[in-house]
């Protein structure tokens, strides 16, 4: 594997956490195993929107399911996403600190 088509894997997963929901989901899903129903009705979202998603971070290889009964509770286990969901988390509550000296 060349430079290039390493940099081009690592576009690829941040192409895919590139929406606000997809960050959101990856965000919930890191600490927590969930199934599309518990995030649906968190995100207040339409259950083919959610599963959209999923589809998508699944297809990255971001997460995973496993089937419980009829369920699937899917879980985070890239772990570069993990890693890159701290930073940016911690960006955010570093410009929010930052915010309140004004």
């Amino acid at each position: 594997m060349n430079k290039v088509q390493q940099y081009e894997e690592k576009a690829e997963l941040l192409k895919a956490l590139a929406h606000p929901i997809r960050l959101c989901i990856v965000d919930g899903l890191i600490n927590n195993e969930c199934n599309v129903t518990r995030m649906r009705e968190c995100l207040d979202l339409p259950q083919s929107t959610v599963s959209q998603h999923l589809g998508i971070l699944k297809s990255r290889g971001i997460i995973r399911g496993r089937r419980q009964g009829t369920e699937i509770c899917y879980t985070v286990t890239n772990e570069l996403v993990k890693d890159l969901m701290k930073v940016l988390m911690n960006v955010g509550a570093h410009n929010q600190s930052l915010e309140r000296k004004d």
